[in-house]
């Protein structure tokens, strides 16, 4: 990286399921040293689910919305930029312009000039397609190939599931690494499409389930 130069967006393999050990076992000892900070973190999040949306993944944490749209799919792995942040209390305009038609939804009547967390999480349990989902994750960071990873232990609503990943701006790095903790064959999924399974918006299993 050269300063002033712009990253490239980063691939993504992810997967979800009930069991990685030998994969993650494999990820931890081929990794090389990192920060002492990604060994290991926790956070509490909301991720907003429509019923109508696949491409925006909208989430909240400490009291920040973010919002990251997805651009596209080489060789089955995913891409995704960002699309907006905001935080509470969160403008009217940013509800009507950005949010909102994020998830493809009808707009509510919106009467005010400014909204709360707890006013939109409103907004969001009256609308029969989107749900405000609690989800906690626990995360262990790695480094293999070049590629950022990590092994994480989630309650989705309180459902535990565990996640598995590797992303890069290279893809064949990637690749290296899906093939290196045996994890060729299993199917590459985001968080919006993990969540939406294990809340019932979608009937697909998760992986090794």
């Amino acid at each position: 990286m050269k300063i002033g130069e712009i990253s490239k967006p980063r691939f993504e393999f992810r997967s979800f399921g009930q069991d990685f050990s030998a994969a993650a076992a494999r990820m931890a000892r081929l990794s090389v040293p990192v920060p002492e900070k990604v060994w290991e973190r926790s956070s509490d999040e909301i991720y907003i689910i429509s019923r109508k949306n696949d491409i925006n993944n909208t989430k909240i944490r400490n009291g920040k919305m973010d919002i990251k749209t997805y651009v596209q799919t080489v060789d089955g792995l995913e891409q995704w930029n960002p699309l907006m942040k905001g935080e509470f209390p969160i403008a009217k305009e940013v509800l009507v312009n950005e949010v909102f038609p994020a998830f493809m939804v009808e707009m509510p009547e919106l009467t005010k000039d400014t909204y709360t967390y707890e006013e939109f999480i409103a907004m969001v349990k009256a609308n029969p397609d989107l749900a405000a989902v609690r989800v906690h994750k626990q995360r262990f960071g790695y480094m293999v190939n070049d590629t950022i990873c990590e092994v994480g232990n989630v309650l989705i609503n309180g459902a535990k599931i565990v996640t598995i990943n590797s992303e890069s701006t290279e893809i064949e790095d990637i690749k290296k690494t899906i093939a290196d903790c045996g994890l060729e064959g299993v199917e590459n999924i985001n968080y919006l499409q993990a969540i939406k399974r294990v809340i019932g918006m979608s009937d697909k299993p998760l992986a090794n389930e």
